[in-house]
């Protein structure tokens, strides 16, 4: 794997979370909290995957999220008497790193940042999530860890799962997916070269448009493929529940993990549609959720929630 901290994503935060690695290896105990969220899973588990490989000792928590909570309620996780305790703060709003206090524990928030993007390398701003960075972490942890090897293709889903897509292109998410296809995590293709995707994100698109598609995709040149693309999603713009960087995204770009039938937002979608609203549930799912993720390296649905 190539070093992620080391890419222009984390050029701004890079010095603050290469701190945070030996505090976990040093710690008598690591205590992992996030809130009990699909966000919180994705953040959660990179670290847990590197605990695992590097053996640190480490406890596991779900708080409840902020969506659960009275709007004056205060923050519902808690910092633990002994060891270290580690807050993967996915749902806080995006703070600058200088603006940051010191904890004796470590919290992590996204932050802002700024990259150089396209042939004109305009300065695009954006966020390096709390699910980045904890895959950053992590890799500095275990860099040729199993468990955080399995884990790297996921670590742009959080900022897949952020507003910011809903109305521009995300930079540091396109960014993030381009390392991991450089280094060979992922292969990012077309939506008709995946063997099974959810096509339930793409209102308005047609699945036997896509079949046929998907039959003559093998004898068509570029161009071909450019137009015959096109005109499937084209039914797609006037939905106004899909942004337009998003269904860009879902038609050129999805992420596919080697051969694997279903790119991994279409994962991510299932499990988010099948995410319980009581917060007790959700906890239960989440625990359930990230267990099965850790051992198979695949976001699925836990088996007692399709009973």
């Amino acid at each position: 794997m190539r070093d992620v901290l080391a890419t222009p994503v984390f050029e701004s935060v890079a010095n603050l979370l290469t701190q945070y690695g030996p505090r976990l290896v040093e710690a008598e105990m690591v205590h992992i909290t996030g809130p009990a969220t699909l966000e919180g899973v994705l953040a959660i588990g990179q670290l847990e995957a590197a605990c695992l490989d590097v053996g640190v000792k480490y406890r596991r928590r779900f708080f409840t999220p902020r969506h659960h909570l009275p709007r004056d309620a205060d923050v519902a996780w808690e910092v633990s008497s002994s060891g270290l305790t580690v807050v993967l703060d996915a749902e806080a709003s995006t703070w600058e790193v200088g603006d940051l206090q010191e904890h004796a524990h470590v919290h992590v928030v996204p932050l802002a940042t700024t990259v150089e993007l396209g042939s004109a390398q305009r300065r695009l701003g954006g966020a390096v999530d709390a699910v980045a960075q904890a895959a950053s972490i992590a890799a500095s942890l275990a860099p040729n860890g199993r468990r955080v090897r399995k884990l790297r293709p996921f670590i742009s889903l959080g900022l897949w799962l952020r507003a910011g897509l809903d109305t521009n292109m995300d930079p540091i998410h396109t960014l993030l997916v381009n390392h991991l296809r450089d280094e060979g995590t992922l292969r990012v293709v077309p939506l008709p070269e995946v063997s099974n995707p959810s096509v339930e994100m793409m209102p308005g698109l047609s699945q036997r448009q896509l079949n046929r598609l998907r039959r003559a995709w093998p004898t068509m040149d570029v161009e071909q493929r450019s137009m015959a693309l096109s005109e499937l999603i084209l039914p797609c713009l006037t939905e106004p529940e899909l942004s337009t960087p998003r269904l860009e995204a879902l038609a050129w770009h999805r992420m596919v993990v080697g051969d694997g039938e279903k790119d991994l937002v279409s994962q991510l979608h299932e499990v988010k549609k099948a995410w319980p609203s009581d917060a007790d549930a959700g906890r239960v799912f989440g625990s359930t959720l990230l267990d099965t993720w850790l051992q198979t390296g695949e976001l699925s649905v836990p088996a007692q929630a399709t009973d």
